[in-house]
Parts: structure tokens; sequence; C-alpha cells
């Protein structure tokens, strides 16, 4: 007896291997793929805004990256001691004006970089419900806590969503023509906007990117495999809105599937008897055992590295 559903999913043409460059932005979805990426050390960045939630957040970044168009004061505030920005996540907060303007910048230079040399980007998006700022009619990446009543809540509506990826995607391969987008919809509920709300979301940002008939642009099915094949609260954390460790492992194996080349798969195992290597906690460290042990991996860490010399293992 079958006792789940399972999605079908193709093996793409454009796959990744270790000598392509892959860039991720959006929701925390997005950091939960991307640290799969940074423990079998593809050459990956995330986030260097930090977690952006919504398509308008993820589009002023890449416009800002690719035009250059640097922060200055005007553009930052102070909220209890800590410098912020609304256009960026509040992991990106400092203690003084001039380093936020910097980190902002340096995350802008780093972000153009990593699109220079980018062969994938794969954003996820995760709501369609944005803030608008009323001082200044502009919406916000986040609100950082700041009072409510400053600001407007909206549900970006399927028409302005397309604009967004499409202009996403325009930006992207002005960079680089033949980069490979990749979306997909995270599967993380923001049932703090209510249920029904969430749901309304998810479906405004499906179908935008549904809408998208734009060379390399594809789509990964997150929020389908979470909703269709793991529906069950077995496969959340205890907050039952989080995936959980085993819901995106089940996923992360479905994108290897998918997107990863077949020919980067011994190197992927290789990768992971090194890092397994790495966190082993031996009972004596001074035994001969452990020392034989420690020569073994590292040997193997300086095979890995003469092939791969991104790689930098702690």
């Amino acid at each position: 007896m079958k006792l789940q559903t399972q999605i079908q999913l193709l093996k793409n043409q454009n796959r990744i291997d270790y000598s392509c460059g892959v860039l991720l932005l959006g929701s925390c979805f997005s950091e939960n793929i991307g640290n799969r990426f940074t423990y079998f050390q593809f050459q990956a960045t995330q986030n260097p805004f930090g977690i952006l939630f919504h398509p308008l957040a993820i589009e002023n970044l890449l416009e800002r990256a690719v035009k250059g168009r640097d922060y200055d004061t005007s553009e930052v505030f102070e909220l209890q001691e800590k410098w912020l920005s609304f256009d960026a996540h509040s992991v990106m907060g400092r203690n003084s004006q001039e380093d936020l303007i910097d980190s902002l910048n340096k995350a802008l230079f780093r972000t153009n970089t990593q699109l220079e040399k980018a062969s994938h980007v794969i954003i996820t998006l995760g709501t369609a419900w944005v803030y608008r700022r009323l001082e200044n009619d502009v919406v916000v990446a986040n609100c950082h806590k700041v009072p409510q009543n400053q600001f407007e809540k909206q549900l970006l509506t399927v028409e302005e969503i397309t604009g967004a990826l499409k202009r996403m995607v325009q930006l992207i391969q002005s960079v680089s023509k033949n980069t490979q987008c990749i979306f997909t919809i995270s599967p993380v509920r923001h049932l703090k906007d209510g249920f029904v709300e969430n749901q309304r979301s998810k479906a405004h940002l499906i179908a935008a990117v549904h809408q998208l008939q734009m060379e390399n642009v594809s789509y990964f099915p997150s929020y389908e495999i979470m909703m269709d094949e793991l529906r069950d609260y077995r496969f959340y954390e205890r907050d039952m809105v989080h995936p959980n460790e085993v819901a995106i492992d089940i996923i992360w194996n479905r994108f290897r599937e998918s997107w990863i080349s077949e020919d980067a798969y011994v190197t992927m195992d290789e990768v992971d008897a090194v890092q397994k290597g790495l966190s082993h906690r031996p009972f004596n460290p001074k035994s001969e055992a452990n020392q034989d042990f420690q020569k073994s991996l590292s040997n193997k860490i300086s095979y890995l590295q003469d092939r791969y010399p991104f790689m930098k293992f702690d």
C-alpha cells in the first residue's frame, strides 16, 4: 500500500556542480538550503542582507547591487542604541551609523561580485504581505519592531509580484546573460498573518511565479513537497510552523535529484566524510588511534583542496 503522494521531478539540463557559483536570496528557507550548499562546500553565497521575506525587498537588493547605488546617512536610522536599515534584516544591525553603512555597501558589492560569477541564482519567496512606511510611502524589507502605526500592511497582487520577479531576472541576466534563475516558495507558513491570509499570500506567489515565461527561469516545488508529500506535523518543529531537520533533509535530497549534477555526488560524499570527521570528538585525543584518524582526515582535506582550492574546512 502506498501511503504517500510524491511529486514527480525532472532532472534539469543546467545542473549544479563544483565549478558553479550559486547565490541564494530570500526567506529563511533559503538559508536552510544554503546551509546544505555550505556544508557540502559548494561555491555559494547566501543572503548578503540577511533574510528577505518578500519579492520587493529582494528586487531592491538586486537593483542596488547591479546599479551600484550605495547607502548614505539618510537611509539608516537608530533604534534602541542599534543602527538599522529598513532594506535589510536586523542581523545587519550595527552599533554605529558608519559601521552599518559600510556593512550595507560591502554587502551590495559582495552581491554584485557573486552575480558576476553565478551560474545559478536561487530565490525563495516567503510572503506576499508587505509593510509600506507611511512617512515616505516606501515598502520596507523589515519593520525592526518600529511601532506598527507607522506602516500600512498590504497584500501584493499577482501582477505586482510578477513584475518584480521579471525585473529580478532582467537584473540578474544583465550581469550574466546565461545565469539560471530558480524560484521556489518557502514552505514556512506565516501564521501570524492568519491562516486564510497565509494561504492567500502563498497563492499569489505561486500564481506569479508560474506567469513568468522567461529563458533560463525554473521553479522548484519546495512548498508543494512540504504540503503534499510531508503533510504530517512530525515534519515540523515544535512551533508547528517551521520544517524540522528531517523535512529539510528530504526537500534538499529532492533538490539534489533535480538540480545537482550526478558528477558532483562522489565529491559530496567525500566532503560529507570530512565534515563528520571534523565533528568527531575522540574519547582520548592523545591515543594512537586518534592520531592515525587525524592524519587520515588531514590527508582527505588536502586531497579535496588540491582539486578544489576554494574549499575551507574549520
